[in-house]
């Protein structure tokens, strides 16, 4: 069973934000993901330019193999 909850590191110990929907002395096991890091914004239309087209010369160095499977939604969430 796959369920996400949210929960703080405080003192060695997490805290959940909200109630888990699992059975007292329930085992389960715990995948860390580390808080989301975002990018600072790039303001200069230069500099934006710039990183465009780097990014845009990588997706076209680097496509994606055309017998290469479809990814849907569905598979996608079930890889989690």
């Amino acid at each position: 069973m796959y369920q996400a909850a949210k929960a703080i590191y405080r003192a060695g110990t997490l805290i959940l934000q909200e109630p888990l929907d699992v059975p007292e002395e329930s085992e389960v096991e715990l995948i860390i993901q580390g808080p989301l890091v975002l990018a600072p914004k790039v303001t200069d239309l230069v500099e934006r330019a710039r990183i465009l087209q780097i990014v845009t010369r990588r997706m076209q160095q680097n496509p994606i193999p055309a017998g290469a499977p479809r990814l849907t939604r569905k598979v996608l969430h079930a890889r989690r």
